[in-house]
């Protein structure tokens, strides 16, 4: 977004470029942008700007997939779970714009759902499998909290690593990081 060598990007930039990431998703406005970063709407446009000049295919995908699911009436995720969005439909423009949101976001987020939910599986069914006593305790977004023996540390991660990296092949390969701890925020 700010075209500077990584090393040199600041934590304000940083916090600019994920407010800008993740409101292009959502189609956010030159005005919404401007209001959020507390910015003027020229430079908000300009970031809107320069962030679909720098990641052409956001835009395409953007595009692509309104003009598909205002077709079908729904998204699908990768796994082909489908979720209507009769609000594309609507009389009110708020509505329909509601609508767009939800048909760019369902299929990345409904995807990142249903992969978590494979892995969940996985995991259960391997540590039934050798006969691990852990148990999965809590799932927070792509997050999954474990209690269990310390002497079993090792395989829990290599399950967990194998089963949550395995779930599908993508082009842009599923990463792990695991931490550990006698607590949550100690295993961060």
């Amino acid at each position: 977004l700010f075209n500077v060598p990584v090393e040199t990007v600041t934590s304000s930039m940083r916090r600019i470029a994920k407010t800008v990431n993740f409101g292009v998703i959502y189609g956010i406005s030159p005005f919404g942008l401007s209001e959020t970063l507390s910015i003027s709407r020229e430079d908000a446009k300009k970031y809107i700007e320069q962030y679909f000049d720098r990641h052409p295919g956001v835009k395409r995908y953007i595009e692509s997939t309104l003009e598909a699911v205002k077709k079908k009436g729904f998204s699908t995720t990768l796994f082909g779970r489908k979720r209507p969005i009769p609000e594309l439909r609507s009389q009110n423009s708020s509505t329909r714009q509601q609508g767009e949101r939800f048909a760019i976001n369902a299929p990345v987020q409904g995807t990142a759902a249903d992969i978590i939910k494979v892995a969940m599986i996985n995991i259960w069914k391997s540590f039934k499998e050798k006969g691990i006593d852990a148990k999965m305790i809590l799932q927070v977004h792509d997050e999954l909290l474990f209690e269990f023996p310390l002497h079993e540390l090792q395989i829990v991660k290599d399950v967990v690593k194998k089963e949550m990296e395995g779930v599908m092949e993508l082009s842009v390969p599923i990463k792990v990081e695991i931490g550990f701890g006698k607590n949550w925020a100690e295993a961060h």
